[in-house]
């Protein structure tokens, strides 16, 4: 199996990312002289990391018949202060809204997605410390 991406200069620090049929533009911070026409590639990493788990988390419970109201996921980064900046851990915060929601089975949802079904998560695992947390809204 194989995944593919576009990736074109645009001008400047712009690119443009074709990626499954849509466009992602990427630039780099306005306050450096950029024009700011789209997100850092480093918040991105982040981004495959909360998009790939909650859309597991998210079958998971429904495959439960847990009903979720509202579902979030926020991702804290920590970075080197040398270059190259690279990530060292990411803390996964999972916020659901609901009326009795088994926190056990929340956990154990998020437990399957990190441990045996989220590929963005099994790859960033060799290369930093991924942690979580369950906030009830």
């Amino acid at each position: 199996m194989k995944d593919s991406i576009k990736l074109s200069w645009k001008q400047d620090m712009a690119f443009e990312a074709e990626v499954d049929g849509y466009t992602i533009m990427l630039d780099s911070k306005k306050e450096n002289g950029e024009k700011g026409a789209g997100p850092r590639p480093k918040p991105l990493a982040m981004v495959a990391l909360a998009g790939c788990t909650a859309m597991d988390v998210i079958s998971i419970l429904k495959k439960m018949k847990v009903d979720v109201e509202d579902f979030n996921v926020a991702v804290d980064g920590t970075l080197t202060d040398e270059h190259p900046k690279k990530f060292t851990a990411m803390h996964l915060i999972y916020e659901f809204r609901g009326n009795n929601l088994p926190i056990d089975k929340l956990e154990r949802a998020i437990e399957l997605s990190l441990e045996r079904y989220c590929g963005i998560s099994a790859t960033y695992k060799s290369a930093l410390t991924l942690t979580h947390e369950i906030r009830l809204m």
